[in-house]
């Protein structure tokens, strides 16, 4: 009869088994995160390009007033982080893995601003605090793709009003709508094209606004 084997002896013989099992499910650990990396799709995230600054006009000098810029509202849907397209003309869909790096909203005001800084003594955002001459308040009506078949284009569109602080009229008010066709069928491309017609609709904004103030500056001469 064979003796029982002592608590060294059985440890002793289970090793081999237990090292075994450890070079086993080391491995496959390893191959089933692989798989799993390789099944999740990363989000990719993009931001406008409005870098393009509209140009003050030879010979036209700023004006001596302030003013401060509200944050653009927009309406709900574009209140989203998703960029937003259009598959049919009265039909509204989010990209799933295509997201604004940021909101829409703060990219727009932060371009105006830009450009008003070429028209006004200061131009700021505007926070709530601090004295001014003008505030400005403005919509992001559209920025979207749209899907007409064989073509796919952009749709931008801004308005924007200017309010005298002190009297509390509104002295000027304007929008910019355009819609081009995209080149480049791809998101980026459709991002890029959008960065291209917003920056065409602030700079028209921006004229227009800056027009009307040259021509009530001359009308008080």
């Amino acid at each position: 009869m064979k003796a029982p084997q002592t608590r060294a002896e059985s440890l002793r013989s289970s090793r081999p088994t237990g090292v075994m099992m450890s070079k086993f499910i080391a491995p496959l650990i390893a191959l089933l995160a692989l798989c799993g990396c390789a099944g999740i799709r990363h989000p990719n995230y993009y931001t406008l390009n409005t870098s393009n600054s509209v140009s003050a006009p030879r010979g036209t000098a700023l004006t001596s007033a302030t003013v401060m810029v509200q944050e653009f509202r927009a309406p709900a849907y574009l209140r989203q982080d998703s960029i937003v397209y259009r598959p049919e003309p009265e039909q509204i869909a989010f990209y799933d893995y295509h997201h604004w790096a940021e909101d829409p909203r703060r990219m727009v005001t932060a371009a105006v601003v830009r450009d008003l800084q070429q028209t006004f003594k200061s131009a700021e955002l505007y926070d709530g605090r601090g004295d001014t001459d003008f505030l400005l308040t403005g919509t992001l009506d559209h920025l979207e793709e749209l899907d007409n078949g064989r073509t796919v284009s952009v749709d931008v569109g801004i308005s924007a009003a200017l309010r005298n602080v002190k009297t509390g009229n509104v002295i000027w008010s304007g929008m910019s709508s355009k819609t081009s066709v995209v080149e480049q069928r791809s998101v980026p491309g459709v991002v890029a094209e959008m960065s291209r017609e917003l920056s065409e609709a602030v700079e028209e904004i921006v004229a227009s606004l800056r027009n009307e103030l040259s021509q009530s500056t001359l009308s008080r001469r």
